[in-house]
């Protein structure tokens, strides 16, 4: 089973080389890195970092220098963070993992890039009143589908053996923005319903497919209207699949296509530079549907998909794995990721149980989340579970 660890450039730049390595080889155990290339805004803690605890990371900031060639005259274009000065930590990352004979994966948020949405916002989702969500990309954006094809393609220059794709899909009303604030119930159907996008480019799509997309539109306007201004029909339930006489669901249906044409021309593109595609779908089985996410037509598309293997028990994680294969997605197709901390391991006998399961159900890679995020001591814990 190949294993490996995520991790931010700054870990390496504040720990350097040595130190970062020393750490995944000697006491995790591992037999690759991967590395975040574009990252969205966040505020973490770093127990063992040795310059600080407390990290702000600069929205959809990327973590590797840019080849101005294949940039030049591009709206969308990958910023590098200030964190990285005048340093390319993934070209250092590279020389090192090869030195040591270990794989580099890039793992790169796509769609979820704050930088580039406040920046464009005729890149990023419209909902149903043409409200821009500013925190994401649209995937129906040609502009957007070029910047994602061109990241992937800059990223192989760096011998990378996948690219881990996170944030390859749309994304719900609650995702990804500080002080967010609702101080009213909206109920759960207007929340999806203003999570659904209808920029000019979704609307092109789903009229492509022959949906009555600015019916639609309008319905969806006018159920939100009609559930923002009464609390008593906020709370009532509503079958989306039937929801405009079934239009909506043909248009969700033309949204998932969005998403898996994309997958399938990064995966493509990937391939071409001696690269897999990872589709990392953190939501599982029968939750993405809003998001665009099919997981039996991604699993044709990319080369592999990847999970969060997030609980507590052994037992948990053959659940999360089995309901992938309910839903087209072979073990042997996925990776995992596990996380080696006291929320979810008690110590190394859990997660080298939890690790034994995968290997059962024939999953061919475990990843552990987070490098900076985790105590030095869950290091060592991935290190006596990985062992024979």
């Amino acid at each position: 089973m190949e294993s490996s660890v995520l991790a931010f450039a700054t870990d390496l730049l504040d720990e350097g080389a040595d130190t970062f390595f020393g750490h995944l080889t000697d006491r995790a155990g591992v037999g690759g890195l991967t590395l975040a290339s574009v990252y969205h805004e966040a505020r973490d803690v770093f127990p063992h970092n040795p310059h600080r605890v407390v990290r702000y990371l600069e929205p959809g900031a990327a973590y590797f220098r840019p080849d101005p060639a294949r940039w030049a005259g591009r709206r969308l274009a990958p910023a590098p963070s200030t964190a990285i000065g005048d340093r390319d930590p993934f070209a250092e990352a590279a020389a090192e993992a090869g030195r040591r004979g270990l794989k580099l994966h890039a793992w790169t948020v796509f769609c979820h890039n704050d930088r580039l949405g406040f920046q464009h916002p005729d890149c990023a989702p419209a909902n149903a009143f043409g409200d821009r969500h500013l925190t994401e990309l649209c995937p129906a954006n040609p502009e957007v589908r070029e910047y994602a094809r061109t990241l992937v393609e800059d990223l192989g220059r760096y011998g990378v053996d996948a690219i881990r794709a996170e944030s390859l899909h749309f994304h719900g009303l609650r995702h990804g923005y500080h002080h967010e604030r609702y101080f009213e119930d909206l109920g759960p159907v207007a929340e999806a319903l203003l999570g659904i996008c209808f920029c000019p480019h979704c609307l092109a799509a789903a009229s492509a497919d022959g949906v009555p997309a600015e019916e639609v539109r309008t319905a969806v306007r006018d159920e939100l209207r009609a559930r923002l201004a009464d609390e008593k029909r906020a709370a009532e339930p509503a079958a989306l699949d039937g929801f405009a006489g079934g239009a909506l669901a043909a248009y969700l249906d033309a949204a998932t296509r969005t998403v898996t044409t994309l997958a399938a021309e990064l995966a493509a593109t990937a391939a071409a530079g001696g690269m897999r595609l990872t589709f990392m779908d953190g939501a599982g089985p029968g939750k993405g549907w809003l998001s665009g996410i099919d997981l039996p037509s991604l699993a044709g598309a990319a080369h592999q998909i990847e999970t969060l293997g997030y609980a507590r028990t052994p037992e948990a994680v053959r659940e999360k794995v089995a309901a992938f294969a309910l839903h087209g997605v072979r073990p042997e197709a996925m990776a995992v990721i596990l996380r080696p901390m006291a929320e979810d391991c008690d110590g190394p006998a859990n997660l080298a149980a939890k690790i034994a399961v995968l290997r059962e159900l024939g999953v061919p890679e475990v990843e552990f989340y987070h490098y900076g995020l985790m105590r030095l001591s869950s290091l060592d814990r991935i290190g006596a579970a990985l062992l024979p």
